[in-house]
């Protein structure tokens, strides 16, 4: 059981968009602590993003996380011995996590053959994302799918 709140870190912007979340998303695609590398792959996938769309690259970054986000969850709820998939709407913190999550998930997913470096697979990932498709895209289908498909134990949420 936990004692009281939890509190939630405060995380710094990065220095080179002053953005939260570039920083949160530099921090999921860190590996074994190094995180100079993965800012470098970030930065890279972001200058290679502003040079194929010609656009923003903070603008398409947080319009790929927006068409990810989660609306609503399945968490599992105990019952008289049995256990329901109850359908739970998702918290903004929450929504940007998993969103950030299952992007970097997918483009660390991605074969190696087609694209050489993580920062290939993540421009790819965000522009598939944009169009509607990818596998972060089909991560967040298949979650609200599920929460559709017990929609039946709504009303056991608290």
């Amino acid at each position: 059981m936990r004692k009281g709140p939890t509190r939630t870190r405060t995380i710094e912007a990065d220095p080179k968009y002053q953005s939260i979340v570039v920083a949160k998303l530099i921090n999921y695609a860190m590996r074994h602590g190094k995180k100079l590398a993965s800012s470098k792959q970030v930065y890279l996938a972001l200058d290679k993003i502003k040079s194929e769309t010609k656009q923003e690259p903070l603008t398409v970054l947080e319009q790929a996380l927006d068409s990810i986000k989660p609306k609503v969850e399945v968490r599992p709820r105990r019952i008289g011995g049995a256990v329901y998939q109850v359908p739970t709407p998702v918290r903004g913190n929450r929504q940007l996590s998993l969103a950030i999550r299952w992007l970097v998930t997918a483009a660390r997913a991605k074969e190696n053959k087609q694209f050489h470096t993580f920062s290939d697979k993540l421009v790819s990932e965000i522009t598939s994302a944009l169009k509607g498709e990818g596998s972060a895209i089909s991560k967040r289908m298949d979650v609200e799918k599920m929460a559709e498909a017990n929609k039946a134990f709504a009303h056991l949420r608290w």
